[in-house]
C-alpha cells in the first residue's frame, strides 16, 4: 500500500504563545473524537469522554488556537490519590508545537494542586517520541506491561512524583 502526500498532514506552526489551556466543555467533543479518531488505533467510545467530562472536569483539558479545539487530556485523580493521564494527543496538523507538553504541565500542576501522591501513565513502548516528552518532564518508566494494548503492544506504566516535578517545566 501506498502512501499519498494527501494522507500525510500538514504540520502548522503556531507560536505556543497564542494556544490558550482551558478546562473542556460538551460543546467541544466533536473536536476531541475527531483528534482521537486521527490520533489512536485504539479509540475511546464517546461514552468514556461523557464521563470524563462529568466527573473530573478540572483536570479534562484542551488546548485552543484560533478558536479551534487542537489537543486535549483526559486526567484523574483516583481514590487512592494516584493522579492519572488517562489519554492526551495534539491533532496531527499541530504536532511539534509544544501543545502536548502545555496540556502535561498543566494537568500535572492540577493533580498535583487536587492532591495526588504521584502521577502515573501508560504509553505504547512504540511510541518513542511519547516517552521522551514524558521523560523531560520527569516520569520514569517503572514497569512494562506486556501485551496491555489489545494488538498486543507492550506498555510501559511511567510515574512522576510531586518531588521530581519542576524539573521539566
Amino acid at each position: 500500500m501506498s502512501i499519498s502526500s494527501r494522507d500525510i498532514p500538514t504540520i502548522k506552526k503556531v507560536p505556543i504563545s497564542l494556544v490558550s489551556i482551558r478546562t473542556a466543555k460538551l460543546f467541544d467533543l466533536p473536536e476531541i473524537m475527531r483528534i482521537e479518531h486521527r490520533s489512536f488505533r485504539e479509540k475511546y467510545p464517546r461514552g468514556i469522554f461523557l464521563m470524563f467530562l462529568e466527573n473530573n472536569p478540572e483536570s479534562f483539558l484542551v488546548a485552543e488556537y484560533n478558536g479551534r479545539v487542537v489537543g486535549y487530556v483526559m486526567g484523574y485523580l483516583k481514590p487512592d490519590l494516584e493522579g492519572h493521564i488517562m489519554s492526551i494527543a495534539v491533532d496531527p496538523e499541530y504536532r511539534g508545537n509544544g501543545i502536548g507538553r502545555a496540556l502535561m504541565i498543566t494537568a500535572i500542576d492540577k493533580l498535583i494542586k487536587l492532591g495526588a501522591r504521584y502521577i502515573g501513565l501508560e504509553v505504547r513502548v512504540s511510541n518513542g517520541r511519547a516517552i521522551k516528552l514524558y521523560e523531560r518532564l520527569g516520569f520514569k518508566i517503572v514497569k512494562r506491561i506486556y501485551g496491555y494494548y489489545s494488538d498486543g503492544e507492550d506498555a510501559y506504566y511511567m510515574v512522576l512524583r510531586p518531588t521530581d516535578w519542576g524539573e521539566g517545566s
